[in-house]
């Protein structure tokens, strides 16, 4: 145990404490500090639930009906929403179709016209063969017929 270097010493502190404005409780005090919490029963929890419940309902049977004007006109311009935007679905669509039909047929095109180069370089390259071998058979009858004529 822990003993104060002099002996009145401890006695001191502890009346300090007890004489200390904040740390003397009166009953007067102790009802003003605690005068704030209040303990809900269980009978004021079950009232405030049905009290939430009651607004919940209160809430939902306020919303209006099926047939109420108001209603009636959010729901057509919904509808034509949902028309407008099947709309627009559709063209997107068919530009996307028409698109695709485009690029197939300039793909067409394009393979077309190499296939067309490709056969009138064949056609070039057997011309120039037909040449090479007319010009190759002059040469050969030229000295065939220099031979010929000594």
């Amino acid at each position: 145990m822990y003993t104060a270097a002099h002996p009145t010493e401890g006695r001191k502190a502890a009346a300090r404490a007890q004489n200390h404005p904040l740390t003397t409780p009166k009953e007067s005090d102790k009802a003003l500090l605690m005068s704030g919490f209040k303990e809900v029963s269980f009978a004021d929890r079950q009232k405030a639930a049905q009290e939430a419940r009651q607004n919940i309902l209160n809430k939902f049977k306020n919303q209006p009906g099926l047939d109420d004007p108001e209603v009636a006109r959010r729901r057509a311009e919904r509808e034509a929403q949902a028309a407008e935007r099947a709309k627009a679905k559709l063209a997107r669509e068919a530009a996307k179709a028409e698109q695709k039909l485009r690029e197939e047929q300039a793909a067409a095109e394009a393979a077309a016209l190499i296939a067309r180069e490709k056969e009138e370089a064949l056609a070039r390259e057997a011309a120039l063969e037909a040449e090479k071998k007319a010009a190759r058979d002059a040469r050969y009858a030229a000295r065939k017929g220099k031979g010929k004529k000594k």
